[in-house]
């Protein structure tokens, strides 16, 4: 019997398991899929040649984790890999913000928009850097994240304080234009914001695209050699290393409660696995409380507010094998291992507005990845493995081009999304069309098939929006890997602090399953001797 049962090999559950391994625990991960990884995969679907992320691609929160620096997967075959620029915004008339881990390169790009935005960009950057220690050791430990806030609060004052503190809850669009008199700085914060579900308009939304720019001026944007899988591979190693056991093709459809705690998992085969201490699960907020528990185990209050519980945005995705680089019209782009296409800021909020009510983008805001351009592993030398993501509503009423999509998402469906997600890339790269060799769609319902916790082509584990964050997240009161059952720990990205590949959540749930299981002699001791080195810190 396993100390641990952890539910899903996705990033989440692999550092979930690693952490406890550390800790001497014997753990068996259970995966429903074929194969490990969750949204962190890779294959040849499209092209023999090429190389295709299925899902996610591009990790400035894993370079940024501190979770993940401490597991040390370079030494079971990760390797980093870079463009040469970060991101470009190009529009349609030709001129292109850029994002580059040389601060020089990204002030310049932006005084070509309105001169004095480069020096506008270092301001926000210095900020980030007296923030960056105490922010990221809140953003990656468990809510909340008292010592961390602490210190946080203290570099907050001196960088501003409420000054700054309003900023970052500032949407988007406003911090933009506080900071910046051109298009050039405000299109690259909000385009990050919408790497999330938040509108140019939305509370919060300008605290987030600051983040995700920082985040890439500093550590970039960096994929895995061979594949966004190849992180994944080097997870699995670890864990088989320290004695941990992976098992695909095994979907949990029900966590056993007895006594009043978590005492094991069943599977959609009848196999009961029982866990000694722990079970750990990495999987959606609803699929947890509404379906691998009877609701007999869960409080009313519990029940009642899943109800409200929000997805973000689904999420529409579109992969190429490409004979040549993409023709982009604004050069810079070419560089760029992440390019955003939308003509503007009124764009962008059009394309959320049309979300909001239901409608299928006539104009979809895209998230354009370069695979070859950031990793040469991709494809054959003077091709590109390229890919673009949009984001639709889950439930449609409308197509606001008058095409017809329907939201059954049938072979009609697709192929009308592919070929207008195509036609706007065309709008920055005429000529891009001409250049495919092959093409895969993936739509919300395959996303969802292809990796459970996707519900409805969902890739955040939940909004982004304040709502749904600290305290609130993934309902209001809780904000902890611990559940209302004891010896059961959500491990996914539906905890604080949220989607992303970090690991945060699962090593999170992981600690939580340790302390609750530490020997009370031992716990106090502990206890102790941080009492003792805080006396002597104070003399």
């Amino acid at each position: 019997m396993p100390d641990a049962v952890v539910i899903g090999a996705g990033p989440n559950g692999l550092v979930a398991a690693n952490v406890l391994a550390d800790a001497g625990w014997s753990v068996e991960v259970l995966e429903e899929q074929p194969e490990p990884g969750g949204a962190v995969r890779h294959d040849r679907g499209v092209d023999p040649d090429f190389v295709n992320d299925l899902f996610s691609s591009f990790y400035p929160l894993a370079a940024a984790s501190p979770v993940l620096a401490a597991l040390h997967p370079e030494e079971h075959g990760l390797r980093w890999s870079h463009a040469p620029s970060v991101l470009a915004h190009p529009l349609t008339d030709g001129s292109c913000a850029v994002l580059d881990r040389n601060i020089g390169t990204t002030a310049a790009s932006l005084d070509t928009f309105e001169p004095g935005d480069g020096a506008a960009w270092r301001r926000l950057h210095d900020v980030w850097q007296s923030l960056r220690p105490g922010l990221l050791q809140a953003l990656f430990t468990p809510f909340p994240p008292v010592r961390a806030t602490a210190r946080l609060a203290l570099r907050l004052r001196a960088a501003g304080g409420l000054r700054m503190a309003r900023s970052l809850v500032l949407p988007v669009r406003r911090l933009g234009e506080e900071e910046f008199r051109g298009a050039g700085g405000r299109l690259l914060l909000a385009g990050n914001a919408l790497h999330a579900d938040l509108a140019p308009e939305s509370a919060g939304s300008g605290g987030f695209g600051w983040l995700m720019t920082m985040l890439g001026q500093t550590y970039g944007f960096p994929v895995p050699v061979g594949g966004s899988g190849a992180l994944t591979s080097a997870l699995v190693r670890r864990l088989e290393t320290l004695g941990g056991r992976v098992r695909c093709g095994q979907r949990v459809e029900h966590v056993v409660v007895r006594g009043g705690r978590a005492v094991g998992v069943r599977t959609a085969g009848g196999d009961a696995v029982p866990a000694r201490r722990a079970v750990l699960a990495d999987v959606s907020v609803p699929a947890l409380y509404g379906g691998l528990l009877d609701p007999e185990h869960l409080p009313a209050q519990l029940l009642d507010d899943l109800r409200r519980f929000q997805w973000d945005f689904a999420t529409f995705k579109v992969d190429w094998a490409l004979d040549g680089p993409v023709p982009w019209q604004a050069e810079p782009a070419s560089r760029a291992g992440t390019v955003h296409l939308a003509d503007g800021m009124d764009e962008l909020t059009r394309f959320a507005a049309q979300i909001a009510m239901r409608q299928v983008p006539d104009r979809p805001f895209l998230i354009f990845g370069q695979m070859t351009t950031s990793d040469a592993t991709r494809s054959p030398q003077g091709t590109e493995s390229a890919w673009a993501y949009t984001h639709v509503p889950h439930e449609i009423r409308a197509d606001a081009a008058d095409e017809g999509v329907t939201g059954r998402w049938d072979t009609k469906d697709q192929e009308l999304m592919a070929d207008r997600v195509e036609r706007q890339v065309e709008r920055f790269a005429p000529g891009f069309r001409s250049r495919i060799r092959g093409r895969r769609i993936l739509a919300p319902p395959t996303l969802e098939a292809l990796d459970g916790n996707l519900a409805g082509g969902a890739i955040n584990g939940g909004t982004t929006a304040m709502h749904q964050q600290l305290v609130f997240r993934p309902l209001p009161g809780t904000g902890r890997p611990e559940t209302p059952v004891p010896g059961l720990y959500l491990a996914s990205s539906g905890a604080h602090p949220g989607g992303g590949v970090h690991g945060a959540p699962g090593a999170n749930a992981a600690r939580a399953a340790l302390r609750r299981n530490r020997p009370p002699g031992l716990a106090r001791a502990q206890r102790l001797l941080a009492q003792r080195d805080r006396t002597g810190a104070r003399r």
